[in-house]
């Protein structure tokens, strides 16, 4: 029975535990150009004991951030200034890792702590949005976005397969996909936001189009013994959950026909309309049911909560993986309260060696 604390091995790679740092975007870059903040945010998180650290969603092309604070991965020089923070992640014991995505019709939005909503027309740090069909999402969102054509689904998708190829060289280890929470390719996949009457619209089948064509170009340049994840809203509780999640869990499958090797489950963020039952660890027995039926190892976040919840997912089989998200920017050292909280006998051992020597040698003060 594994537990929070015993390595998690995927492909050719070892977690050291099973406490992954989620993608939590920070907003502070300047053209996508990752900076001194991000390599001290991230290497202090690398440093505090997770196994696992995912680089915030990063947009494969500038029109896919979601603020102009974003992270991006569209030139080379992108790729250089996210060199030195895999490599420290990796240095502090951490496998390194990077969400890839496109914002769609959710992008050119101001940061949340200055507005978290569309930014004006006349803003000139804004730019025009795309998506499958011209729907907006609503509420504090109401850009509408232009319908993308044939040449548009295929120039983003080669947009995310050389973003792809940059993560690679750039020393990521852990590549994984944000199809989730409304953006581009969550919104090809949900009724709400696609409308098309072509071969991406209609059906699910269609609909899951645009994220398998992708996933499967991905394919093709990530090496084998890397790890190919996605973050993937499986669910909209939008009232009509079961019909979703049936042909969600359908698409994982088809995920892993393609060379998926693990998958995070979330939720869709299609409609400002879901009613979304907020709680403990709510995904969890959701993504439990995706794990057990696709086969695929997985994980979850939202509200996992304390230590003991955490680890009580893993042992019960519902999940493979933790991600913490909020904890880890309270306390970039929650791993170390994890393991004190669930009783190992060293618990200072997650921790680097300048500060497991003094946190063991006066622990009883």
């Amino acid at each position: 029975m594994p537990t929070l604390f015993e390595p998690f091995s995927l492909k050719g790679v070892t977690l050291r535990n099973r406490i992954a740092v989620s993608p939590m975007c920070q907003y502070m870059a300047t053209d996508g150009l990752a900076n001194d903040w991000h390599q001290a945010h991230y290497t202090s998180l690398a440093r505090g004991g997770a196994g696992l650290v995912i680089v915030e969603a990063t947009a494969v092309s500038p029109e896919g951030r979601i603020t102009p604070g974003c992270l991006g991965l569209w030139s080379d020089a992108h790729a250089e200034a996210l060199r030195p923070i895999a490599a420290a992640i990796e240095a502090a014991g951490a496998v390194p890792g990077i969400q890839i995505g496109h914002a769609g019709r959710k992008a050119s939005a101001n940061r949340p702590w200055e507005g978290d909503d569309h930014m004006a027309e006349s803003d000139p740090r804004g730019w025009p949005t795309i998506a499958p069909s011209a729907v907006a999402y609503g509420d504090g969102l109401p850009k509408v976005p232009r319908a993308m054509t044939q040449d548009d689904i295929e120039r983003v998708r080669r947009d995310f397969v050389a973003a792809a190829k940059r993560a690679r060289d750039a020393g990521f280890r852990w590549l994984t996909l944000h199809f989730a929470h409304g953006y581009l390719a969550q919104s090809f996949f949900s009724p709400h936001s696609n409308h098309r009457q072509d071969a991406y619209g209609g059906s699910a089948a269609n609909r899951g189009r645009f994220l398998i064509e992708t996933l499967a170009a991905i394919r093709q340049v990530w090496p084998e013994d890397r790890a190919l994840t996605a973050r993937f809203g499986v669910i909209e509780f939008d009232g009509r959950d079961e019909e979703t999640l049936v042909e969600s869990i359908e698409l994982v499958q088809q995920f892993k026909a393609q060379g998926l090797d693990f998958i995070d489950v979330s939720m869709g963020f299609s409609t400002p309309e879901a009613k979304i039952p907020w709680g403990p660890a709510f995904i969890a027995p959701i993504a439990e049911r995706v794990r057990r039926e696709t086969g695929l190892p997985g994980s979850t976040t939202w509200n996992l909560g304390g230590p003991e919840r955490a680890d009580g997912l893993i042992r019960d089989g519902k999940i493979d993986v933790a991600m913490i998200g909020r904890p880890l920017l309270a306390n970039p050292h929650w791993p170390y309260a994890a393991a004190l909280a669930l009783g190992l006998d060293r618990p200072s051992w997650v921790l680097p060696a300048p500060y497991a020597h003094w946190l063991e040698r006066y622990r009883s003060e």
